[in-house]
C-alpha cells in the first residue's frame, strides 16, 4: 500500500508545479557600450550573459588578484569599463559594468 500512496503523492506534486516565467529584466537584451564591447562583444546580450562573458575574459587573462581572489586587476580594456580604476572588488565590478549597459527600447 505504501507504493500506491507514494506514487499518488508524486503525481499530485507534479500537477501542482507551476511553470517559471522567463520574461524577467535580467533576460532582456541590453545595448553594450564601446568600452565593454572590447571585452564581451558588441551585439546586445542579456545581463546574465554579459556577466558570464566578463568572467570568461577575467579568467582567460588571469586578472583575478592572487592574494585576494575577490579583487579584479584591470587590464587596459577593463580599465575603460571600470572608470579608470586599476583594481575593483567583485561587488563593485557589477555596479561599474551596469553603467556600460543601456536598455533597448
Amino acid at each position: 500500500m505504501a507504493t500506491k500512496s507514494s506514487s499518488t503523492k508524486k503525481k499530485a506534486a507534479v500537477k501542482n508545479v507551476k511553470k517559471k516565467k522567463t520574461d524577467n529584466a535580467f533576460m532582456k537584451p541590453v545595448q553594450i557600450s564601446e568600452a565593454l564591447a572590447k571585452v564581451v562583444g558588441s551585439k546586445p546580450l542579456p545581463r546574465t550573459e554579459v556577466t558570464k562573458k566578463l568572467w570568461v575574459y577575467i579568467k582567460e587573462n588571469d586578472l583575478q588578484d592572487k592574494a585576494n581572489r575577490r579583487n579584479i586587476n584591470a587590464d587596459a580594456n577593463l580599465k575603460a569599463v571600470f572608470g579608470g580604476k586599476k583594481k575593483v572588488s567583485m561587488f563593485e565590478m557589477t555596479k561599474l559594468v551596469s553603467k556600460n549597459l543601456t536598455a533597448i527600447q
